[in-house]
């Protein structure tokens, strides 16, 4: 156990099974070094998940000896979508989706509920701004970086000058949607991959999870007929091609090859609008065997077209800790908004 005697701002990670917290000083160290994971409760409804909310928080101060009393704010982050201000979406959101849900203020609930104010962030946000920090340090202010993380979605976001960028509507960094050329990454005869937000050839439509379930790997199954994966359930056999892509299988480097050609296109177009330092890429695809996981960036820097100038001024990097990253980010987004 940690005791500390002086303020501390804590970190939530909610998710659809669970909700991650963290604490984290004044001095930008993190009390807690693991994973402190609690039931969120999220399908019990709003009320009981932001109690599960509170328990969470409260088995992280715990752990760490310090009392709610020194606690100055919370960073909350959620699956969006959602307003900048922690408004779910009136169409539900990914964990969201039973009608109470719907356009309902979770950052508000949560502030009215501790008496404490909250700073919300979309979960794809608080990794990358966790990334960032990690990688830059005391220097984060002075850099910008772009975050691609690889999940069951395409999530993500864009941090300048060591601040997440939000936009208008909070929607600011949703890569996942952003729409990409298609000619040259799709095979002779392979079909135009779509996204469950309705959109046509964005990002995520073919570099996702379910982008190899439903767009994919449906495919390649169609040119590789013999294949091992064929004889699976789809969602079974999309959770099984990264096993395959380590071990060299030839379906499943197409697969993938076509995901690290999506991902430098996005890199690409981010170049021309943001001109990062870092490019981050995050998820269970970076997270595999070395030699695959080189191969897979490799392919991706193959992919991002940079000039000369910003090719010498950036690199890529990957998400550090991901397991940790939402609830550190939202907890680093927290003491950002606190008096200096």
């Amino acid at each position: 156990m940690v005791t500390v005697d002086r303020p501390v701002v804590v970190g939530l990670d909610n998710g659809g099974n669970s909700t991650n917290a963290t604490v984290l000083d004044a001095s930008g160290r993190f009390l807690v070094d693991r994973l402190v994971e609690t039931p969120s409760r999220v399908l019990e409804g709003p009320a009981a998940a932001v109690e599960a909310m509170v328990t969470a928080m409260d088995t992280a101060l715990t752990l760490t000896g310090v009392p709610r009393e020194q606690v100055l704010a919370v960073g909350l982050d959620t699956p969006g979508p959602a307003s900048a201000d922690g408004v779910i979406s009136s169409k539900g959101s990914t964990n969201f989706s039973q009608p109470p849900w719907r356009g309902y203020d979770i950052r508000t609930a949560l502030a009215d509920r501790i008496g404490l104010p909250v700073v919300y962030n979309n979960d794809g946000n608080a990794a990358a701004l966790y990334a960032h920090h990690v990688h830059f340090g005391a220097d984060a202010e002075r850099h910008s970086s772009i975050s691609a993380i690889v999940g069951t979605g395409l999530g993500g976001g864009v941090v300048e000058s060591g601040r997440v960028v939000r936009g208008a509507a909070g929607m600011a960094g949703e890569l996942g949607h952003v729409h990409i050329p298609l000619h040259g990454l799709l095979a002779e005869g392979q079909p135009i991959p779509t996204c469950r937000c309705g959109f046509i050839g964005d990002v995520e439509s073919v570099t996702s999870l379910t982008a190899i379930e439903r767009n994919l790997l449906p495919y390649w199954l169609s040119r590789y007929p013999d294949h091992p994966l064929a004889a699976e359930p789809p969602r079974v056999a999309a959770k099984l091609v990264r096993t395959y892509g380590e071990q060299g299988d030839p379906l499943a480097r197409r697969v993938f090859d076509q995901q690290a050609m999506a991902l430098g296109r996005l890199f690409t177009i981010a170049a021309n609008f943001t001109d990062p330092s870092v490019f981050f890429v995050g998820g269970g695809v970076v997270e595999a065997a070395p030699e695959f996981r080189e191969w897979f960036l490799g392919r991706i820097r193959e992919h991002t077209l940079l000039r000369t100038e910003q090719a010498a001024a950036s690199h890529f990097a990957l998400v550090p800790d991901l397991d940790m990253a939402g609830a550190r980010g939202s907890a680093i987004a927290a003491l950002a908004t606190l008096p200096r």
